[in-house]
């Protein structure tokens, strides 16, 4: 008979591996064949954007490598002019450039200074800005340092001239001039050109929807032109100019802004620019959402049509599975008193009677934890309440020192009572509930205190119903609230400020309210300040609010607490929600 039992037990187990086994391998291989057709179509896809990129950025870095030859002629013809004038000035010379300059309307400015920044001659020939900082600039000082080197500046503002500031890319020489008398001279060519052309013409590169093209230094890795500058700008954008500097052409992929992107790159020659295109690798396959649509569905299929072979060989397995799901949802939702009969000797068998283990266990620690969350809640008490300021006393006997140096013995003798009063009732024999009358009893020998010590700072006044003073409440909630409106919101106002303190009985609820005429909270940390853990803001984290509001929830529930309402310059009101128990009542 046990021999029986064992091959029935393994003839089980098999049934349900085969079955597993048979549904895992199939849709294995399914996925493997879908996923190397998915990959083999992406990546021939890269290959023929890459390409396809590869070929517009070409273009782009030839048509801007035409422009800039084009504008190098203008400027050695504008060069060979000056050189074969003579002396200047020279009118013959001021017509022959006023020609070239009307001939190319990306022209702006046609210049010649001498070292120390004079004005030789220009176009147009406007009046100069007399704080321009010539000198400084940068074309005029690559010219200098690099003398019969043409050198291309970064695109910039031309203010030389009053009138139209246009952005441009300036062209500039070091040349040797000879004057009237013969004397030869260290002289400054500038040629500005409009950057408008260039801007347009990397403006017009368009690879995918999301793409686009910029350009940058290769000497010192500048972004020359980027369609989102001004994000550039405010660090809202980020390029990696570093890997780009690294390629002189070619493509490659890029990760570090977060998404992945084919980056392709041209050198331009004539200038050491690189133009570097940006595509997006989301957008480079269009079809790519119907491919993954289609494999998902043929996955999906051939699981269903596996599922379906295998559910009668599963069928008298899954059954007591079901069984055991049911009891298992019945204890999540928290009946524990469950037990499954055990009906065969198989895996499903051994898991019901260790489930059954586990419920019983479960409940024995159940009844443990209870007893330990008891004393957790009264030791967490304890600790919140603990950590109401202490500072307060060291300050109060400060307080006292000055005022007893300065022959103010009654006003020493009123701070010492007040004092000796406010502790007598922070102790209560070591009670947690006390009467609100000793609690405003309690923060009136506070704000006695604070006053003195505040010189005069603020008023107050305190208000009761008799039925709220007939009620018990948790022992030194008023104060951190208190101390939070002077410090907060009286303190740093510049006008003497006025504090309410009140309770009644509202709606069968008892309410005791601390109003202030304060500074206010602003609603971005008024929104936080009762929050586990509390939000770091600026002139404190609000933990006195927060553990008078957990101290509260604690001991009474939920629904009770504290209610905080404030507009800035005007003040604030913090209502304590309490529930309504009479001296003698339980708590």
């Amino acid at each position: 008979m046990r021999g029986l039992q064992f091959r029935l037990y393994r003839f089980k187990s098999i049934q349900f591996l085969i079955a597993a086994s048979f549904t895992i391998m199939t849709v294995l291989v399914v996925f493997f064949v879908s996923l190397v057709l998915y990959n083999k179509f992406n990546r021939t896809a890269e290959n023929n954007t890459s390409l396809g990129n590869q070929q517009v950025i070409y273009q782009v870095a030839a048509n801007l490598e035409y422009y800039i030859r084009s504008m190098t002629t203008v400027f050695t013809s504008v060069e060979a002019q000056i050189k074969s004038s003579g002396a200047l000035p020279n009118e013959m010379l001021n017509e022959r450039l006023d020609t070239i300059f009307h001939t190319r309307e990306d022209l702006v400015t046609i210049g010649l200074f001498t070292e120390t920044g004079q004005r030789m001659t220009s176009l147009p020939s406007a009046d100069m800005r007399s704080n321009t900082h010539l000198t400084s600039q940068n074309w005029f000082r690559s010219a200098i340092e690099n003398p019969n080197h043409l050198s291309f500046s970064v695109p910039h503002v031309q203010n030389l001239f009053k009138g139209k500031y246009k952005w441009v890319v300036s062209m500039s020489k070091g040349i040797k001039l000879k004057t009237a008398n013969g004397q030869e001279i260290n002289a400054v060519l500038l040629v500005d050109a409009n950057f408008k052309l260039i801007d347009d013409l990397s403006r017009s590169v368009k690879l995918g929807q999301k793409g686009y093209a910029y350009i940058i230094d290769d000497s010192a890795g500048n972004i020359i032109y980027h369609p989102q500058q001004q994000l550039i700008y405010a660090g809202l954008k980020y390029e990696n100019v570093e890997q780009a500097l690294k390629y002189t052409y070619g493509s490659y992929l890029d990760g570090s802004t977060g998404e992945n992107r084919l980056i392709t790159i041209q050198t331009v020659n004539n200038v050491g620019w690189k133009i570097v295109g940006v595509s997006y690798m989301d957008e480079i396959v269009t079809t790519r959402k119907e491919i993954s649509t289609f494999l998902l569905w043929l996955l999906l299929f051939v699981m269903a049509f596996v599922l379906l072979i295998t559910l009668y060989m599963s069928a008298k397995i899954s059954q007591p599975i079901k069984r055991l799901e049911k009891s298992m949802q019945l204890v999540e939702r928290g009946n524990f008193d469950i037990h499954i009969p055990i009906r065969r000797d198989d895996e499903v068998g051994r898991l019901s009677r260790r489930f059954n283990l586990m419920v019983n266990r479960i409940r024995e620690l159940m009844n443990q934890n209870i007893h330990e969350q008891e004393a957790k809640r009264k030791s967490e008490l304890e600790v919140l309440q603990s950590q109401i300021h202490p500072h307060f006393l060291y300050n109060t006997l400060n307080s006292v020192v000055r005022l007893a140096g300065t022959g103010k013995n009654e006003d020493v003798i009123t701070m010492i009572t007040s004092l000796s009063r406010f502790f007598r009732i922070s102790l209560s024999k070591g009670e947690h509930f006390i009467s609100v009358a000793d609690e405003l009893e309690h923060i009136r020998n506070y704000l006695i205190i604070q006053k003195m010590r505040y010189k005069n700072k603020f008023e107050y006044a305190i208000e009761a119903d008799e039925e709220a003073l007939r009620c018990r409440t948790l022992k030194l909630v008023l104060q951190p609230l208190v101390e939070n409106a002077i410090y907060h919101g009286i303190e740093p106002s510049a006008d003497e400020g006025f504090i309410t303190i009140s309770a009644r009985v509202l709606e069968g609820k008892l309410c005791l309210q601390v109003k202030d005429d304060g500074l206010g909270i602003s609603p971005d940390k008024l929104k936080d300040l009762l929050t586990d853990p509390p939000a770091q803001h600026e002139g404190g984290t609000g933990i006195g609010l927060r553990n008078v509001h957990e101290r509260i929830r604690l001991n009474y529930g939920e629904e009770y607490g504290l209610q905080i309402e404030s507009e800035r310059e005007e003040g604030t009101t913090v209502s304590v929600w309490l529930p309504c128990l009479q001296e003698g009542g339980e708590i």
